[in-house]
């Protein structure tokens, strides 16, 4: 199995543009407009690294071995829980021969709705920073609403 002692991101990106070049090339799902990127590749409590892939034809999640110990082995397809700060996701367990073992959260696929790179990278670092955010919090029912003022800040 292969661990990523060190930020994965450049590798990441030499491996899906190679697939983007070939497997991926001409692909109609494939969107003209995005390139491959790492975005927020960061340590998880777990110790494993977690960030997103921008492809030109999915927006991921994705979760890297930075141990052997704590990462599970399992089938290629197969489900696995990751705990976040935020709450607990369901993600896919993937292969690769160059990357080896990893698991994706699909979050856009196809990534045709962007119309810019940029606005992928947004939706990217918004994702990865709400991933490692705190839970959002329903509000409690027996507390009271604001009021209009309050909320505009002009007093009571």
């Amino acid at each position: 199995m292969k661990v990523w002692t060190t930020d994965p991101s450049p590798e990441l990106v030499a491996v899906f543009e190679n697939i983007a070049r070939t497997r991926m090339h001409d692909v109609p799902i494939c969107n003209g407009k995005l390139q491959v990127e790492a975005v927020g590749f960061q340590r998880t409590a777990d110790g494993h690294w977690a960030g997103a892939m921008i492809t030109p034809w999915a927006l991921n999640l994705l979760c890297l071995p930075a141990q052997v110990d704590g990462w599970p082995v399992l089938a290629a397809c197969s489900k696995h829980d990751w705990h976040f700060p935020s709450g607990d996701y369901e993600f896919t367990v993937a292969e690769e021969a160059s990357i080896g073992n990893y698991h994706l959260c699909s979050l856009f696929s196809p990534a045709l709705e962007f119309e810019s790179h940029e606005a992928a990278r947004l939706t990217a670092l918004a994702a990865v920073h709400a991933l490692f955010g705190e839970p959002l919090v329903a509000p409690d029912a027996a507390a009271k609403p604001a009021s209009r003022r309050a909320f505009l800040g002009l007093g009571r």
